[in-house]
């Protein structure tokens, strides 16, 4: 080899080794979640790569549900868990080790459905005296409850799985369900022409992420890279929905079309964000439970009481105009 070429060898194991030290190795970070139309951040942010970008590596767990993604996070099997805000009210009365750093989108589509064969229902009053399939303890019968208070009503509750309300309301068993979002669709393709929905913005259903104590604790910069690959997509839902949509119906292997989210959407506020809005519905959802002796508490508890379980820190350290929180 002559001093030319050597030297050329020389340069480009350098390069080659100056761009592996460069390269660092992504870290690990677990997250419970599977795929639904009410995260698309979490689609987005896979789809585009936004994770790696990061310099994360993520680790993505499957759960049924979000509660028992919560529980797993309590377990410490996980570092950060998706669900709806419900459980995080519950976790926090019971002093467990963790905090909500994200809301990552808000639905106003709630609604109570009926069959026209039943009952032809137009308003809340409709309800008064009737059978009133849902699923309790769960947010659906915090909702029933609230939608029934603030009618001034009273109704006969019948409980039901989540997937027993719509039987149910099919045989006639019940007037009337309030259901989880995620039947609206089948319901409504199953009754057809009898198909009845009153919407409310009684209860708004807020879509979070929840991070573990041990996280919380050690992992703040890998919770701030995570939020901040979320918040990137935002912005490339904004841009381009139909390819976010895309990207959800393609998690979903194509059980929801676009088209169908793209209805769905229309009621949701998708934006990454941590507010007092979210703070009031906690603290609401906590007096409720206590009220109800679903979990004992020695005073009622106040927004002051969840406030701590709300960690504004990953979030303000990558958008603090995201965060309105005192």
């Amino acid at each position: 080899m002559n001093r030319r070429m050597f030297l050329s060898s020389c340069l480009g194991l350098a390069m080659a080794g100056g761009i592996a030290h460069a390269q660092a190795p992504l870290q690990k970070l677990s997250f419970a979640w599977a795929p639904n139309p009410q995260t698309p951040q979490v689609d987005v942010a896979t789809e585009k790569g936004l994770f790696r970008a990061a310099g994360l590596d993520i680790d993505m767990v499957s759960f049924p549900s979000g509660r028992e993604a919560f529980e797993a996070l309590l377990g410490g099997q996980m570092d950060v868990a998706f669900m709806a805000e419900f459980p995080a009210a519950t976790g926090a009365l019971r002093r467990q080790n963790f905090a909500v750093i994200a809301d990552l989108t808000r639905y106003r589509g709630q609604r109570v459905i009926s069959s026209g064969k039943t009952l032809d229902l137009k308003s809340a009053h409709d309800l008064a005296g009737k059978k009133l399939g849902t699923t309790l303890g769960t947010n659906v019968e915090f909702f029933t409850d609230v939608l029934l208070d603030r009618a001034g009503i009273t109704a006969e509750i019948v409980n039901a799985g989540p997937a027993d309300l719509l039987p149910a309301l099919v045989r006639g068993d019940i007037d009337a369900a309030v259901m989880f979002p995620t039947f609206y669709e089948v319901a409504k393709t199953t009754l057809g022409a009898d198909y009845r929905e009153l919407r409310s913005t009684d209860y708004i259903l807020h879509n979070v992420i929840a991070a573990s104590g041990t996280a919380l604790g050690g992992k703040q910069e890998l919770l701030g890279k995570f939020l901040g690959a979320l918040v990137k997509a935002d912005a490339a839902i904004a841009q381009d929905p139909a390819a976010a949509q895309a990207a959800v119906s393609l998690h979903l292997n194509g059980m929801m079309k676009p088209a169908t989210l793209a209805a769905m959407w229309a009621d949701f506020d998708i934006r990454v964000q941590l507010d007092a809005d979210l703070l009031s519905l906690i603290a609401a959802e906590g007096a409720w439970m206590v009220k109800r002796g679903v979990v004992k508490a020695t005073e009622p508890p106040t927004e002051a009481t969840f406030r701590p379980y709300l960690a504004d820190g990953p979030l303000k350290a990558v958008a603090a105009d995201r965060v309105k929180l005192q």
